[in-house]
């Protein structure tokens, strides 16, 4: 298994992850999904905003992919983003969302941020472990703030701190 960038080559696979994860899952809290001109589009929009879309992927194609974002709009959580990690139905528990995680920090603090922000479906406790195990604690639970598949779901706030800077940059 290789961790590399996304490319455009990537995105029919990578939409198909998603709209495997709306259909299928709470990881992802939309009800629609997409088609790849979507994918393409926002994709574009990470890499215009200078944030990494990363895909695990070995002589089978791609496994699962991961990013970050903004957390906020606002000019005061410019030191903080959010991630998403996503990984194949038929490849969870073999260590790629790991992998893709440790990567994407790395590409975190190499760009300076500060915090990293997990919101995560609170039934999901395989993805809770994962984000623990990697050094994120909780620091929030919201009961009943989403909707999908006629029930009421909980949301966990986890986050990392990335560095040890004493107070922000510019």
């Amino acid at each position: 298994m290789h961790i590399r960038d996304a490319e455009i080559v990537d995105l029919e696979t990578i939409t198909e992850i998603y709209n495997d994860a709306v259909q299928n899952t709470t990881a992802i809290w939309n009800e629609r999904t997409v088609d790849v001109d979507d994918r393409a589009a926002w994709l574009a929009d990470r890499f215009r905003a200078g944030y990494p879309v990363l895909v695990a992927s070995d002589d089978d194609g791609v496994l699962g992919y991961a990013t970050f974002g903004d957390w906020r709009p606002h000019d005061g959580f410019r030191h903080t983003v959010e991630h998403s990690v996503y990984v194949r139905g038929d490849q969870r528990g073999r260590g790629i969302g790991n992998a893709l995680m440790n990567e994407l920090i790395a590409r975190a603090r190499a760009i300076g941020k500060h915090v990293m922000v997990a919101a995560v479906a609170s039934e999901n406790t395989g993805s809770i472990v994962l984000h623990e195990r990697l050094g994120f604690v909780e620091t929030g639970r919201m009961p009943q703030v989403g909707v999908k598949f006629g029930r009421w779901l909980d949301l966990t706030f986890l986050q990392l701190t990335l560095d040890d800077a004493p107070a922000p940059r510019a």
